[in-house]
């Protein structure tokens, strides 16, 4: 609780010392979750959270936004790599790893290399861990594209990976926000699957974005 207090302090410090010409930089890493796959990029969680942020009078850039479909951690940091951002983002966002189960590949590369994305993800923020959130894996195995899949290795697997993401974000003091839940309702809820039958819709987007809203303007 503390570190989010401090997160939201620092959040609206920032928010009320910029001059009314200014604005805030955002940054969004990540994968498919991120860039919005299934529907349009405006429909994707940034965009909805700026959208929600600018309504509650918080001036906020357009996101620029670092994701692909398909990705996987070694994917995002050879694209940050190549993108070569410049360091001076007032929010920057971490979503990614899906991939990482999806294609089985090792959890000790996943451990190794989600350690370098949250060093990156500081870095570009500054330096200031304050104005960095990381997001959860969402639950696929609600999905109608997982209905021939082992869901219950799925949730077992991406259990271990949100363990680990939340573990290590907050050991950083990073503001870490669950979204698992919540994709977990497209279970009962077809609207909030996309019609590629596995992406979230622009709804459930939506619902992200309202949950990170809240997290940073309280």
């Amino acid at each position: 609780m503390k570190s989010l207090l401090t997160f939201l302090l620092v959040f609206f410090s920032l928010v009320s010392s910029r001059g009314q010409k200014d604005s805030i930089s955002f940054l969004a890493l990540g994968d498919s979750y991120t860039i919005g796959t299934g529907e349009s990029k405006m429909n994707s969680w940034p965009f909805q959270l700026m959208y929600q942020l600018r309504k509650k009078k918080i001036d906020i850039e357009t996101p620029k936004i670092i994701a692909k479909a398909g990705w996987t951690t070694t994917n995002l940091l050879d694209a940050i790599q190549t993108e070569k951002p410049t360091p001076n983002y007032e929010l920057v966002s971490l979503l990614i790893g899906v991939n990482n189960q999806y294609q089985n590949l090792d959890f000790e590369i996943f451990k190794k290399e989600f350690q370098i994305l949250l060093n990156q993800s500081i870095a570009l923020a500054k330096g200031n861990t304050k104005h960095v959130f990381v997001l959860s894996i969402p639950d696929w195995s609600v999905t109608p594209f997982a209905r021939f899949n082992d869901k219950k290795k799925i949730v077992k697997e991406l259990s271990r990976y949100n363990f680990h993401i939340k573990n290590e974000t907050e050991k950083r003091d990073i503001l870490f926000i669950d979204i698992t839940k919540i994709s977990q309702n497209a279970l009962l809820n077809p609207s909030l699957i996309a019609s590629d039958s596995l992406h979230p819709s622009k709804k459930m987007y939506r619902l992200w974005a309202k949950k990170i809203s809240k997290k940073l303007y309280k």
